[in-house]
């Protein structure tokens, strides 16, 4: 607006009607974070009527340029005012005087935040994105090593699988190669233990076999009075050396047999029947009692396998048994055609640190004192674990419930 001297309107331009919200950009939706940081200022109710104070007219008129805000009946909506003297050489000539309501200025504040507010979100989620999907992918790649490790290593602690090592050049790669090295070096220790006893046996039966040749050799001369004490002792000591022996080899033997043994469907219910009642014979003064199914209960396999599997736990139960307490043996039913053998026996429990290796070779938990008349070289039970492995079932140890005993089961698919 322009006025002259005598505050006469010489000219006017514009309105100070509403901005047309529809104007405004697409980041409308942070129109309240943007009222937030930045507040519509409040201002006392006043009057519109008069487009700028008479004083503020006045004082531009004599040469004072001013700038005030007044109010209007809306509380959140002022005028901002500003007048400016006209000048023509040294005279006053009239004012101008500029107006603008503080809804265009607020929307005008809100629109620059907005776009600045908008294009940090944009920024931070395309970051965002970004770190997600590297996580994702590191944290794919830690699954997949993770799987795989847990895959290679079975319950009994035996290494059956390996690790892809991998190509990446990054600590992940690097890890992975690790591993697939460590696994493969252990793999090859842990087949070398287990082809030990098969060496050791067949390594020592030909000095056994000459020690024993010239012990009987020697028992055909005559020899000093007393001497035959010592040969005597000798031989028992060789004939323990074959026994060892013997023991040694059995569980490669065992492997071979089931190497080449042909599966056949066999009732698992009677073949348990029919070794309890040889232990019955073989260890008179241990009583067997016997649970099973009056019906045939029919399962596929190797029968001279299984039927080695029980001796194993009997031979076991009976060893660790206190004198004069039974050995149960029960054959039952367990999901869809199986079958469960379980071997009970009264004695101590199970020792915490020996449950995790109690069917791998080599392992006893016999006394000293026990191990007097046989060698016990801990291949009972993994000849057991052989077995129930090769016929795809599953064998554990647990303590029963009274603590005064333990329990053996194996289930056959």
């Amino acid at each position: 607006m322009v006025v002259d001297s005598r505050m006469r309107v010489r000219g006017l331009s514009g309105t100070l009607a509403r901005n047309d919200a529809s104007s405004r950009p697409l980041t409308t939706w942070l129109t309240p974070i943007a009222s937030l940081i930045v507040p519509t200022p409040r201002v006392p109710v006043g009057d519109v009527v008069h487009p700028a104070a008479p004083g503020q007219l006045e004082r531009a008129l004599i040469g004072v340029s001013s700038r005030e805000w007044r109010g209007t009946v809306k509380r959140d909506v002022a005028i901002l005012s500003a007048a400016q003297p006209i000048f023509v050489g040294d005279d006053i000539v009239g004012a101008a005087v500029v107006e603008e309501t503080t809804d265009s200025i607020q929307i005008f504040k809100e629109n620059a935040l907005e776009k600045l507010l908008a294009v940090t979100l944009l920024v931070v989620a395309a970051a965002l994105a970004i770190l997600l999907a590297f996580a994702s992918r590191l944290a794919t790649r830690i699954r997949r090593l993770h799987a795989e490790a847990e895959r290679a290593i079975d319950p009994q602690g035996r290494v059956t699988g390996a690790v892809t090592a991998s190509d990446a050049r990054d600590e992940i790669g690097d890890l992975s190669r690790t591993l697939a090295a460590v696994l493969g070096r252990l793999k090859e220790y842990n087949a070398y233990l287990e082809a030990m006893a098969g060496r050791l046996s067949h390594e020592l039966r030909t000095p056994v076999a000459v020690v024993r040749s010239s012990l009987d050799n020697l028992k055909a001369q005559p020899l000093p009075p007393g001497s035959s004490v010592y040969v005597e002792r000798a031989g028992e000591g060789v004939d323990r050396l074959s026994r060892l022996i013997s023991r040694l080899s059995e569980g490669t033997r065992l492997e071979r047999m089931l190497e080449s043994a042909e599966r056949e469907r066999f009732d698992v219910a009677a073949l348990v029947a029919g070794c309890v009642e040889g232990y019955r014979l073989a260890y008179p003064a241990r009583r067997f009692d016997l649970e099973r199914p009056p019906e045939p209960l029919w399962v596929e396999g190797v029968p001279d396998a299984v039927a080695q599997l029980v001796d194993k736990l009997a031979e076991n139960a009976n060893d660790f048994a206190p004198a004069g307490s039974p050995v149960k043996v029960q054959v039952e039913p367990v999901g869809k055609g199986g079958a469960r053998i379980a071997v009970e026996n009264a004695g101590p429990p199970l020792p915490e640190a020996a449950r995790a290796r109690l069917f791998d070779s080599m392992v006893s938990l016999r006394e000293p004192q026990a191990r007097g008349q046989g060698a016990h070289l801990g291949l009972g039970l993994y000849i057991v674990r052989i077995v129930a492995e090769f016929h795809r079932g599953s064998v554990r140890a647990v303590d029963l419930p009274s603590g005064g005993g333990v329990r053996f089961e194996v289930e056959l698919p």
